[in-house]
């Protein structure tokens, strides 16, 4: 029986809460984009009223199979114009409140999958 879990090579979300995330061993409070290749960059929003297609079109350029979008603390759809230059590059997207999201992207870049998520951590 196998008592100490996998080592992952991958970036991983090691904790969240109101207003932060965890990644490996550092602390956000700000909204980021992660990557199971590496990528780690700002997501340069506070709040989902502010989002617009300029923030998805990056999110494109990393060319993932996959993009989760965690919305905040409550679940809220991105807007159709706001998807096309993922819609166009054939990239899947799925929607998910930004706890489901981290949980989420931990099962999938553990398994391999190249997968961003785009986490909104909204800010008064």
């Amino acid at each position: 029986m196998k008592l100490q879990p996998d080592k992952s090579s991958v970036q991983t979300i090691r904790g969240y809460g109101p207003g932060w995330i965890a990644v490996d061993a550092e602390k956000f409070s700000t909204s980021l984009v992660l990557g199971s290749r590496g990528e780690r960059l700002v997501w340069d929003c506070s709040r989902y009223e502010t989002l617009s297609a300029a923030h998805f079109a990056p999110l494109a350029d990393l060319r993932p199979e996959l993009v989760l979008f965690g919305s905040g603390e409550r679940l809220r759809f991105p807007r159709p114009e706001w998807l096309r230059p993922l819609v166009e590059r054939g990239i899947g997207l799925e929607t998910m409140d930004t706890a489901a999201a981290c949980r989420t992207y931990n099962i999938l870049a553990g398994e391999g999958r190249h997968v961003v998520v785009a986490l909104l951590l909204e800010t008064p």
